[in-house]
């Protein structure tokens, strides 16, 4: 845009970031009749146009970027992207954004023109960095100069480690895969973070950064799009990277383009400070100092691209585009995409042939200006450029809706991962920047709806991805719920499901928590500590319960675990003696001291109703008014849980008298020849508790006692046969037998005995279900030596067995008294 008649003021607004520059045009344009502003990013454009929307209503502003046209009948004001500006439309204001861009290598061209020939009628304003202004002056020497101090502190605090940085910090990083590593870190870590990336839609980047400023994340990773005016409320900054790859080779960032990012930390009055990440070191104290103070080198050449363009032919646009400037400080942009792609379609003999008059060059040139949105290879995106000029150039002249309908319905998915709906919404851009043109497609306002439909599905799916992979949302509202002193809203359902906040975060096992897997030390902490102030009043609840419940309340499992309502709460451990074990309520941090104890107290309680229960007959022994060998022979019964070898016992059994053998056995105690047990204590639940008990009491990993109705079992390597001699089985060689029917068993033996040699008739072997070896080293482990007679059968003798006088052993001496036992027994 040229002024006309009186020229118009122009103003140059330099200073760092957070000075309110922009606010300040945007107060100028809205104080004109009419105005025009253009910004460096399509994100920004779409942001302040809503702002001016907000202020002037929807009818006055016009929103311009390469795929997005909202323009009413009658706008007074034009918002829009630096590249869209509409230069032919005559406005009282026009500024433009980041004015210092027009040293970037890319754009930089777009951005000079402004600075040279986009005026206002009335008052022109130029935004940016202070390392402008010799070059401003010298190019625009009719400009004022305007200097805004910056509103807050900015301060450099070294290097942190990315689990260190404290909340409200931005991680900036050059790339997507270091972005997405980034945040992948700080979700497992501090419970998820928003992403920003200048790949992003408008609507998805609205939809990450409202996550952020909302509070349900306390981070933010992004690439340095947000150097560029977006306002957030960012308290630090921290560079993950300090080199980036500029679209041709890897390069060290500028100490003034490490300031356009930093400046985003501190906003208006807070201030900021800034840093790196642990794994790149420092910031080289020079371009700290440089940052701290705002003082940069001024740049030395802005860049420049003919703007007068001839159009006549192929060969005159590009010569004409080859030419260099003529003024000082400006050097000729390196070949732009735009500038590539028409030298790649002019090598082509059937674009040259098409392009054969002034509008048909015109045309190429404005195809060949399609933003390569996908970034994708030179080649690809040529050729697509070259399908679109020889449709335009066709006798129809527009693209064929067929044509355009296959490719827009190939990128209306919203399946897969987050660089592939990226892709798409790259490729989605290229075809709303078509449909902006309304002399290339049949019905532009259908297709800019339908594209535009499309690209906000994708985003809407591209935000739930990102929010998906990299935001934990219920440990990101449980650790900012955690904040406040109030009580969290909390749930326990009957199944013991826990939901604090709205969110499933575990179950509630008797008084343990039990989360859900957390993704992180971070998470987890997040949940563990939000289940233990939620949980506060139903563990009080609970416990006031326990205390109060009935015997069948509570159960006793095979592990030793003792159960309330069917969730654990104490394990059996060694107490005095086996027959009173104690009580170790389970690990929780959720029972206090004194909610510990009343329930340590109850469960002793109802654990000594169960000994009663299936243990009361070695109880009611243990509390008879004997005296003597009975006396001592109960004890040793009682400390063996119900039964022991006779041998051990065998002079007490003979200091018995009568009365004392009458005594024991109507308190239910045998006194059989292999073992003094009781019968009652071989009930299954007898056994499984003694089981129990016998391990709580030797500090070992409880074991099953043989299955109900087994009368020998075979000995495991591992097991000591005190535990068989525990739960009612004598172990004898490789396997142990019931005592009750080894009794038996023996009875018949010493019978078949007493002739001398014998055999095992089936039957006896079947009262024991053993047969060959096993029977035989049961036999052994009893006294009887196996051999084979003559006609190969197997019988047996006893090793003590020989004829003597009766009353005699059979050394001469007198007989021992475990013989004396035996003759006893036999005779009883």
């Amino acid at each position: 845009m040229r002024p006309s008649g009186q020229r118009s003021r122009v103003v140059a607004v330099l200073g760092p970031t957070n000075t309110g520059k922009t606010h300040l045009a945007l107060e100028r344009m809205l104080g004109h009749r009419s105005g025009m502003i253009g910004f460096p990013l399509r994100l920004l454009a779409r942001e302040n146009y809503d702002r001016v929307v907000r202020a002037k209503g929807a009818g006055a502003v016009a929103l311009l970027t390469g795929e997005e046209k909202i323009v009413p009948p009658r706008p007074a004001y034009f918002v829009s992207t630096v590249e869209a500006m509409p230069l032919d439309r005559r406005v009282a204001f026009l500024a433009v954004d980041e004015i210092q861009l027009c040293a970037d290598p890319d754009r930089g061209h777009i951005f000079t023109d402004r600075l040279l020939h986009a005026r206002g009628e009335e008052e022109t304003m130029f935004l940016g960095a202070d390392t402008i202004r010799p070059l401003l002056r010298r190019l625009v020497p009719e400009a004022e100069f305007l200097s805004r101090p910056r509103f807050s502190q900015l301060s450099y605090t070294g290097e942190r480690k990315l689990t260190r940085l404290p909340p409200r910090s931005a991680v900036v990083a050059f790339s997507a895969g270091e972005v997405y590593a980034m945040a992948e870190l700080i979700r497992r870590q501090r419970g998820g973070t928003a992403v920003v990336m200048g790949a992003l839609s408008p609507r998805t980047r609205n939809a990450q950064v409202g996550l952020y400023q909302a509070g349900e994340v306390d981070y933010l990773v992004a690439t340095d799009a947000i150097g560029m005016g977006l306002n957030m409320d960012v308290d630090h900054v921290a560079f993950a990277a300090l080199r980036k790859f500029d679209g041709r080779v890897p390069r060290d960032l500028e100490a003034a383009e490490l300031a356009q990012i930093a400046g985003r930390a501190g906003r208006h009055m807070n201030d900021g400070t800034f840093g790196t990440t642990a794994e790149i070191g420092g910031i080289p104290a020079a371009a700290v100092d440089a940052i701290e103070a705002h003082a940069f080198p001024p740049l030395r050449r802005l860049f420049w691209r003919n703007p007068d363009l001839h159009l006549t032919s192929v060969p005159a646009l590009l010569a004409s585009l080859a030419k260099p400037p003529d003024q000082p400080g400006l050097v000729r942009a390196r070949e732009a995409d735009d500038h590539l792609a028409l030298v790649t379609l002019a090598r082509d003999a059937e674009i040259r042939a098409l392009a054969s008059h002034l509008e048909r060059v015109k045309l190429l040139w404005e195809v060949c200006r399609i933003p390569d949105f996908r970034k994708v290879m030179a080649e690809t995106h040529t050729r697509l450029l070259g399908q679109i000029y020889r449709h335009l150039t066709s006798p129809r002249g527009r693209l064929p809706d067929d044509w355009l309908h296959n490719h827009v319905r190939r990128l209306d998915r919203t399946d897969g991962d987050i660089e592939t709906i990226i892709t798409r919404i790259a490729n989605v851009r290229t075809w709303t920047y078509v449909s902006h043109r309304g002399d290339w497609v049949a019905d532009p306002v259908g297709w800019q709806e339908r594209t535009r439909a499309v690209e906000d599905r994708l985003s809407d799916a591209l935000h739930d991805r990102l929010t998906q992979r990299f935001v934990d949302r219920r440990t990101a509202v449980l650790v900012r719920r955690l904040k406040d002193s109030d009580e969290l809203l909390s749930a326990v359902a009957r199944s013991g499901e826990v939901v604090v906040e709205g969110h499933h975060v575990g179950r509630l096992e008797g008084f343990r928590f039990i989360a859900d897997v957390a993704d992180g030390a971070h998470a987890a902490k997040a949940v563990s500590a939000a289940a233990q102030r939620a949980l506060r009043g139903e563990i009080r609840s609970r416990v006031a319960a326990l205390a109060t419940e009935g015997q069948d309340a509570f159960a006793l499992l095979g592990d030793g675990v003792v159960t309330w309502r069917g969730a654990p709460v104490a394990r059996l451990t060694a107490g005095a003696e086996p027959l009173k074990p104690g009580i170790d309520v389970l690990a929780t941090d959720l029972l206090d001291g004194p909610g510990r104890e009343t329930v340590r107290k109850r469960l002793v309680d109802w654990l000594a109703g169960r000994v009663e229960a299936d243990l009361g007959p070695l109880l009611a022994v243990r509390r008879a008014a004997l005296g003597g060998a009975a006396r001592g022979l109960a004890f040793q019964l009682c400390e063996a849980l119900g039964s022991l070898p006779s041998g051990p016992a065998a002079r007490q059994i003979a200091a018995l008298d009568a009365d004392d053998r009458r005594r024991l056995a109507r308190l239910g105690i045998r006194l059989g020849v292999e073992s003094v047990f009781m019968p009652a204590l071989l009930k299954p639940a007898a056994q499984g508790l003694r089981a129990l008990l016998w391990a709580a009491h030797k500090g070992v990993e409880p074991r099953p006692p043989p299955s109900p109705g087994r009368v020998t079992v075979p000995v495991a390597a591992e097991c000591p046969a005190e535990f068989y001699e525990a739960v009612g089985y004598r172990v004898l060689g490789r396997h142990a037998v019931r005592v009750d029917m080894l009794e038996r068993f023996a009875a018949k033996i010493r019978g078949l005995a007493r002739e001398g040699e014998f055999t095992v008739p089936q039957p006896l072997a079947t009262l024991l279900g053993l047969s060959g070896d096993d029977l035989g080293g049961v036999l052994d482990a009893m006294g009887y030596r196996q051999f084979r007679r003559d006609d190969g059968s197997v019988a047996y003798r006893s090793r003590r067995h020989r004829p003597r006088p009766s009353g005699r052993h059979r050394d001469g001496a007198p007989p021992s008294p475990f013989d004396q036992l035996r003759k006893l027994v036999s005779n009883a």
